[in-house]
């Protein structure tokens, strides 16, 4: 691959040196014909489709672990309500036992099993 710098001239009429400014400009000696930019164009368009399939991916994935979420919150949920009916039972247990008419309740004398 041979390379070519090009040095810029100088004219009376005309300074263009100064500060920041080039003085060799770069010359590729290679072309890139119709067809490589062709393909150039379609590489980039691949590249991009992937970029855009990875996040679209990623989307559905976090709509996986949304639904494990849910269905986790809905069973706990249904256990909680179970806890709250347990909890009722019992604690009606308690005040039916401190209640008046159990305090009057008697224990029985003579207790007799069928066999």
């Amino acid at each position: 691959m041979r390379h070519q710098y090009r040095h810029n001239t100088i004219n009376n009429h005309q300074k263009n040196w100064g500060r920041n400014r080039n003085t060799v400009a770069f010359a590729s000696t290679v072309k890139l014909g119709p067809i490589m930019h062709t393909v150039l164009v379609a590489l980039m368009i691949t590249v991009l489709g992937l970029i855009y399939l990875t996040q679209a991916t990623k989307a559905y994935g976090y709509d996986y672990e949304a639904r494990d979420i849910d269905t986790k919150i809905q069973e706990i949920s249904a256990k909680k309500t179970d806890l709250e009916v347990e909890n009722a039972r019992l604690t009606a247990l308690k005040s039916i036992e401190n209640s008046d008419v159990a305090k009057a309740m008697v224990s029985p004398k003579d207790v007799q099993s069928i066999r």
